[in-house]
């Protein structure tokens, strides 16, 4: 007898959808200045029990902004635990209490390259690395771009402080992405997504940059659990 293969689905099937196991404990490991590195004791569907360890991480936003000439803006950043400065795209943390997501996307634009733009939109969500990482990032996409100061209050230090901004074709992007040159998720992802939705024709459909993000809201939800285990 043959076995059955892979079930088509369609579009209404083709998504993430949100679901809790339930944690029976919940486990400090150690804290760090941006992610705690946490243990959980979870109870399967089937009553088995599995521990699972990751990094309990705030969120980011990362901004694809593209100029009138195809031009990119990234910025070469030191990243210590690989041990290469990455071409990578303006991005940060998800760290600021009541600052909406637009928002923090519009801050790290300015405070990493002193730009501001005209047209936001909503380019893709992902999670970085679900079996280890909590850490789930919203792309946006700018074009308009124009000159804009640094936020008040706003010091460069540490990485930040030897970073380089650039303009890169978005040609010469991808070349080095398929090259392998060019590693950086968000920059892969980001620069991709850009791509994709250019030959489909989807730039001006693309959602609004004050879409709804559901994976925040199934955050708030886990760490509500989390916080009810005493």
């Amino acid at each position: 007898m043959t076995a059955p293969g892979p079930r088509p689905i369609g579009r209404d099937e083709a998504r993430d959808v949100p679901t809790r196991w339930r944690i029976a404990s919940h486990t400090v490991l150690g804290e760090g200045a941006v992610s705690d590195y946490v243990d959980d004791v979870v109870i399967t569907p089937g009553g088995d029990e599995m521990h699972r360890q990751y990094l309990l991480h705030p969120g980011a936003v990362a901004v694809i902004a593209i100029d009138e000439q195809d031009r990119v803006v990234v910025v070469r950043q030191y990243r210590h635990p690989v041990g290469y400065q990455l071409i990578e795209p303006p991005a940060g943390l998800l760290d600021a209490d009541g600052e909406s997501w637009l928002g923090a996307a519009q801050r790290e634009l300015a405070e990493e390259a002193m730009l501001a733009a005209d047209d936001w939109r909503l380019l893709i969500d992902m999670f970085t690395s679900p079996g280890c990482n909590s850490e789930c990032i919203r792309f946006f996409l700018a074009r308009g771009l124009r000159p804009a100061p640094r936020p008040d209050g706003f010091v460069v230090e540490h990485e930040e402080a030897e970073m380089e901004v650039c303009l890169v074709p978005l040609a010469d992007l991808l070349d080095g992405i398929y090259a392998g040159d060019v590693q950086s998720p968000t920059v892969v992802a980001g620069a991709l997504a850009l791509e994709a939705a250019r030959l489909a024709r989807r730039l001006d459909s693309l959602r609004p940059a004050d879409s709804p993000w559901p994976a925040r809201d199934v955050r708030r939800g886990n760490l509500e659990a989390i916080a009810g285990l005493g």
